[in-house]
């Protein structure tokens, strides 16, 4: 059997302002397998990115539970939340989110001074990470040296410094043309079959039909009947 690495039964997430309540989730049950590439869609305003901000426990929901790897995250620290961000789970963002200044090799780098990797282990894993990614003769260039698609690359070779195994992408081709949006999911595909489990939010059809799985989201719902499981 395989198993949950996240799991979420009647997950809702309420703000306030004020006097004034929204709920971005209002019940949503989710399974995630290890090793799966799932993809999750719907319109905006549908609890997209408030879901996936849970999932990287960057927040935490306000009601239901979420188990990440068998741990209820609902009731962890904030300390113990940064932890599994660090060890668990690589981002990727629409807008790369790259230190402007910094470059490529830079920019990967950061993650593992956070994690006080030694100075030769550091080199060796960038340098890993950037030929992998297809950029070993970019490191010294600073981002605005560099394509949107390029920036990406960089991204998610930063994303995988600690070799976590969720790598959740909101949007990863979001501000990328067709053809570098195309090389950007390939290379997804490629952690996937390495056994990496991603979860990617997407506004494109063709991206997430490449996904082994599509979760729908509507008004802070499953846009189905049950779980999508």
């Amino acid at each position: 059997m395989a198993h949950n690495v996240i799991y979420m039964k009647q997950v809702k997430k309420r703000y306030q302002t004020g006097q004034v309540f929204f709920d971005a989730l209002r019940g949503i049950d989710l399974r995630v397998e290890q090793g799966e590439l799932i993809a999750v869609v719907g319109p905006s305003g549908s609890g997209k990115s408030t879901l996936m901000n849970i999932m990287g426990c960057l927040d935490v929901p306000t009601g239901g539970v979420y188990k990440l790897d068998d741990k209820v995250v609902n009731t962890l620290t904030s300390n113990q939340l940064a932890d599994i961000r660090n060890k668990k789970i690589g981002f990727v963002f629409q807008a790369f989110n790259l230190l402007p200044y910094a470059t490529a090799y830079e920019n990967v780098e950061v993650p593992l001074l956070f994690a006080r990797v030694s100075g030769k282990k550091r080199r060796e894993r960038v340098h890993e990470l950037l030929a992998r990614v297809g950029l070993a003769d970019k490191m010294a260039n600073k981002p605005t040296e560099m394509s949107g698609g390029e920036m990406q690359r960089v991204a998610i070779a930063r994303a995988l410094a600690n070799e976590p195994d969720i790598i959740l992408a909101d949007e990863p081709t979001g501000n990328l043309d067709s053809k570098s949006g195309g090389a950007i999911v390939k290379l997804f595909e490629e952690l996937h079959d390495s056994g990496k489990t991603i979860v990617m939010i997407t506004h494109d059809k063709s991206i997430a039909e490449r996904a082994q799985r599509v979760v729908r989201l509507k008004d802070g719902l499953n846009d189905t009947n049950g779980d999508l499981s």
